[in-house]
């Protein structure tokens, strides 16, 4: 009798014997994902600056990453900044601005999670191919609105403290899985301002914007709706009906406060955001995903013998079906990274 003959088949089962059948584990997934960042060598030959700067504006405008189309007029802008980092032979300059805070509704409040993670990790892989043939690689930094968050929204200075310790706590922990020149930071507004500075400021841009609009904003039932989402509201405030209006008052007043516009709007850094905004690089939180991983949470999704990464919004939250699974991966030790949910 001729034994028959045992072979791998395309879906990893074992022909000629008994099937079998290994899945990969989310700690598993999430440490291949963190070994593949790191950095390997590129084999483009760049023989000039132009060169160089067309692959790297061809990098931050790859249609794999990108969500939504960059407006025309903010592609000077970009090209801009690119030109001036060769020249300067300074790291390749990026700007997120964000939150600072996790949203209050979230059980992972108020610490940084898995979201926080999969999109620096997201980012990483986006922007690796600068780091591999641009020697002063890459700077990206996300500028922290949390000083207006505990006027505007009500949280607390202690919840927006411990965000930024967790938010430090992910970024240190990548490091030593991602190239040495891509470099992230957490830089707060605060410290652009003393407080009597930011109050004469906010004061100042507030005064001019109720004369622009001739009073309070105007809000539709979206943006009354995402007020409520992150507006914690404090006993009685609800009983003004003009309360939502006052906040997005405040919200767009503090945007045009000088010193953050300076410093996010700088020609030599390229803005990035998740979603659609009128200057910026949209590119999503995750392959899958573009909610903002501040106000959302951390999730994986199996898929055959893998895993997808998704950053859930608080809607997408109440509509998935998930389970949790513990999880441990040395060096991220807080609360929130003591298991992961798991779409069904």
């Amino acid at each position: 009798m001729v034994a028959k003959r045992q072979g791998i088949s395309p879906q990893g089962i074992i022909v000629g014997s008994t099937p079998t059948h290994i899945s990969m584990t989310p700690k598993e997934f999430i440490e291949k994902r963190l070994n593949d960042l790191k950095s390997e060598k590129s084999e483009l030959n760049l023989k000039s600056d132009q060169e160089l700067a067309d692959f790297i504006f061809k990098t931050v405008m790859s249609k794999k990453f990108r969500k939504f189309a960059v407006t025309p007029e903010y592609l000077s802008t970009i090209h801009f900044a690119i030109q001036n980092s060769i020249e300067n032979n300074l790291p390749i300059k990026f700007i997120f601005p964000f939150g600072g805070y996790k949203l209050w509704r979230l059980e992972e409040t108020p610490e940084a999670d898995w979201a926080e993670l999969f999109t620096l990790m997201y980012y990483v892989k986006w922007l690796k191919p600068i780091a591999q043939v641009y020697k002063p690689g890459v700077w990206f930094d996300f500028s922290s609105d949390d000083i207006i968050v505990e006027r505007m929204n009500n949280i607390p200075k202690s919840d927006t403290e411990k965000y930024s310790k967790s938010f430090n706590m992910v970024i240190n922990f990548l490091q030593k899985y991602i190239p040495e020149n891509i470099k992230f930071t957490m830089t707060p507004v605060s410290l652009r301002y003393t407080p009597e500075e930011f109050e004469e400021d906010l004061k100042n841009k507030l005064e001019v914007m109720q004369k622009e609009i001739g009073g309070l904003p105007v809000l539709n039932d979206r943006s009354k709706h995402t007020i409520e989402m992150n507006v914690r509201l404090k006993p009685g405030q609800d009983q003004d009906p003009l309360w939502r209006e006052k906040t997005e008052l405040l919200h767009q007043a503090y945007y045009t406060i000088s010193r953050r516009r300076a410093y996010n709007r700088a020609k030599d850094k390229i803005i990035t955001f998740c979603n659609k905004m009128a200057s910026c690089v949209p590119v999503g939180t995750t392959k899958t995903s573009i909610a903002k991983f501040w106000v959302g949470v951390g999730a994986l999704k199996k898929t055959n013998d893998d895993f997808i990464e998704y950053i859930l919004s608080p809607s997408q939250l109440e509509s998935s079906k998930f389970t949790k699974e513990e999880i441990s991966i040395k060096g991220l030790d807080s609360k929130n990274f003591k298991t992961i949910r798991i779409i069904e």
